[in-house]
């Protein structure tokens, strides 16, 4: 089978590519550039798809500048719903499965409990607003599914755990935002959660994927100095102050309590979460393995 993958650049679409054997599976995976197939372009993705004829699709690129989404609302829009459409389009037509990963940011924040998949959205931002309606744009395929995670991190490519690391190393003292509340997710369960679910026939189109247990941004920070020093990526923890969501004002309002609700989601799939904690000291070990090399 063919599997397109986009967005095989980054933090998800590399982990997928990284686990596909560990999988025991033996199909093609098309994973394409930004030069070979341009989300923001209707007819690049018409040429791609004509052309390459993919048999699942598993869309794990996305328009993810928060703050800048505010400003460039036009490309948000096209990447995280355009596409998504065009996706749907080529699904219906060639009774084609689809994964399509969305986000925590569908919802408000102010509900002040875990998210279930049913829960009624309301995005806050450009950001939010452009990947609910891409799912719906999904959903107009019976054979899409969607999958939400949140607060997503890896070995590869830029996130916060590689940022607060750089950040520790420069300095003596940070401050990090701590009344904004979620769940980290290691883009490599993420990427071994989709594979399961692939080739689970569960009749669930919406699921909810994140790492087990909950924490601010601050906490988040803390756990990653800590585990850093005690595995020699950083000679010592910085100070880390926390702060409200006020005192580091950006562009896109961003939700305050997004934790998903992800046990229907694990269940139907038959797997046990991981603790972001456990999951964290996972990523960082390979992360030393790849600064020793």
């Amino acid at each position: 089978m063919k599997i397109l993958i986009t967005g095989a650049t980054g933090q998800l679409g590399y982990h997928l590519q990284q686990t596909a054997a560990e999988t025991g599976r033996s199909d093609t995976l098309l994973c394409p550039g930004r030069e070979e197939l341009n989300l923001a372009d209707s007819e690049s993705l018409d040429h791609y798809l004509r052309n390459h004829k993919p048999e699942y699709i598993i869309n794990a690129a996305a328009y993810t500048a928060v703050d800048r989404a505010e400003s460039e609302s036009d490309l948000a829009q096209a990447v995280n719903c355009g596409a998504v459409e065009q996706f749907a389009r080529y699904s219906l037509e060639h009774k084609c499965p689809l994964i399509q990963v969305s986000t925590d940011f569908v919802f408000s924040g102010e509900q002040g409990r875990p998210y279930e998949t049913d829960t009624e959205c309301q995005p806050l931002g450009v950001y939010g607003c452009s990947k609910r309606e891409g799912e719906l744009a999904a959903l107009r395929s019976p054979y899409a599914r969607i999958i939400r995670t949140a607060w997503v991190y890896s070995e590869h490519g830029a996130n916060f755990v590689k940022t607060m690391l750089r950040l520790g190393r420069d300095r003596d003292r940070l401050t990090v935002v701590a009344d904004q509340i979620g769940s980290p997710t290691y883009a490599r369960n993420l990427a071994m959660f989709i594979w399961r679910l692939m080739d689970n026939a569960c009749e669930q189109t919406i699921f909810h994927c994140c790492d087990a247990g909950v924490c601010s941004w601050y906490d988040f920070a803390n756990s990653i100095f800590e585990l850093a020093v005690d595995k020699g990526l950083l000679a010592q923890a910085p100070n880390v102050t926390p702060i409200r969501s006020e005192q580091y004002p950006t562009p896109a309002q961003r939700p305050h309590y997004s934790v998903l609700d992800c046990s229907k989601s694990y269940a139907a799939v038959d797997v046990e979460p991981q603790h972001w904690r456990t999951a964290l000291a996972q990523m960082l070990d390979k992360l030393g393995e790849q600064e020793k090399h």
